[in-house]
Order: structure tokens, then sequence, then C-alpha cells
């Protein structure tokens, strides 16, 4: 299995763990609609990233950054909600840098 389609897989399935991760506030208290809605940006690079597309990867690089902004504040203010907070950091920070080793893999392989 070369790196480029591990870090393909690996993308998938933490694009699966952060829309749960989302998902997981409702735990917290936060209501369950706006968890939804928090999920539904998340179906915009899905299909790319599933047919392996340079040009999703590179965008959503972008994408996972309002994400990692949320958690990260959550985690410093919301004290009844850490342990949420950093299951979703971790896992918006280990998302975006699967997608960067696709990019860097892919490139790699094609040049």
């Amino acid at each position: 299995m070369s790196l480029e389609t591990t870090a393909r897989s690996l993308t998938i399935w933490l694009w699966a763990a952060l829309a749960l991760s989302l998902l997981s506030w409702i735990a917290v208290g936060y209501p369950w609609p706006i968890c939804v809605l928090a999920v539904l940006p998340l179906l915009a690079p899905l299909h790319g990233l599933i047919r392996g597309r340079r040009h999703t990867y590179s965008w959503a690089t972008l994408f996972a950054v309002p994400y990692l902004a949320f958690a990260l504040t959550e985690l410093l203010v919301n004290p009844a909600a850490r342990w949420v907070a950093a299951l979703s950091v971790l896992v918006v920070f280990a998302w975006f840098c699967t997608m960067i080793l696709f990019l860097r893999a892919s490139r790699a392989h094609r040049g």
C-alpha cells in the first residue's frame, strides 16, 4: 500500500471521526440542531476526498481551520466541554495533517 493510498484512507476515516466528534458536542449541552448544522459543511469536500482529487485536498486544508479554531476556543474557555474539545482538536489536527501528507505524497508520485 502506497503512502498516497494510506494518507487518503486515513483522511476519510478522520473525516468520519471529525463528524462524530462534532455530534458528540450534544453530550456537553450543545443543542442538537447546532451540532448537525456544524457537520453539514463537512459534506462539501467529501466527494473529492474519496476520489483523491488534489484540488479538493488543497482547499479542504483551509476548510479545517474554523473547526480547529472552534475546538481550541472551547478547550480554553469551557471547562465543562474540555474532554470533547480536546478530542475535537486532536481529530481536526490529525485530519489536517493527513490531507497535507496526501498532497505531498501525490505530488511526489506524479513528479
